[in-house]
């Protein structure tokens, strides 16, 4: 494998998204992008450890183009999202729960593709993480022909009513392009909101555990 290009501060991206393709192609050239983003920058990946649908995809191309690959996946899931041979290391773990902390504790960043509810729960989750200041890992969407427009009006609309602070939203990051993504995901500087960030969670410790 060719030395980690120096000018990237990621070892690992998580991406999320869909075990199915969607029916628009350029769901699925999204996906290819950015798996050719990764390898270019010879940055590993971890993701959910499906091998099917755009998951399936995107883990594919970054394995052929030589690169690592971690899918974590939980046991009762195997038989429905892992078809065929399997060409990643996959991490077999008790629960959703577990998926999502060790996806999150192997990652740098993070990248959400199109996807459905278990992209959603899963971009949801770290995104809430670090509002509260869990991580400092950055959180981008892939925003695919507009995929995600919904979603950032809706979070808009939420920061207007007063339910999420100015600067917890700026903790999304988005860009329509894969190359956009990663070079957004490269600049982005960490904020936290004065109040949340002094809270105390007293399962901080077992999450950072996680996220380490």
């Amino acid at each position: 494998m060719e030395e980690r290009n120096e000018f990237t501060k990621f070892k690992r991206i998580c991406v999320f998204c869909g075990s199915s393709s969607g029916k628009k192609a350029s769901y699925q050239e999204a996906a290819l992008q950015l798996a050719t983003e990764l390898v270019e920058r010879r940055i590993d990946l971890v993701y959910g450890g499906g091998s099917v649908g755009l998951m399936g995809l995107v883990a594919q191309a970054v394995h052929h183009g030589g690169c690592n690959v971690i899918g974590i996946i939980p046991r009762t899931l195997m038989p429905e999202e892992i078809t065929g041979e399997t060409f990643v290391e996959t991490r077999a773990v008790s629960d959703m729960h577990r998926r999502k902390a060790e996806m999150s504790r192997q990652a740098d960043a993070f990248i959400a593709l199109p996807g459905g509810y278990g992209t959603l729960d899963k971009l949801l989750e770290v995104i809430t993480w670090a509002q509260l200041g869990i991580h400092q890992k950055p959180v981008a969407l892939l925003n695919v022909d507009g995929y995600y427009n919904s979603f950032l009006t809706f979070i808009d609309k939420a920061v207007d009513e007063g339910f999420v602070s100015p600067s917890a939203r700026r903790i999304i990051i988005s860009a329509p392009t894969a190359k956009e993504v990663v070079q957004e995901l490269e600049v982005y500087e960490a904020e936290y909101d004065e109040v949340t960030s002094k809270l105390v969670w007293e399962e901080v410790d077992t999450l950072n555990y996680f996220l380490e």
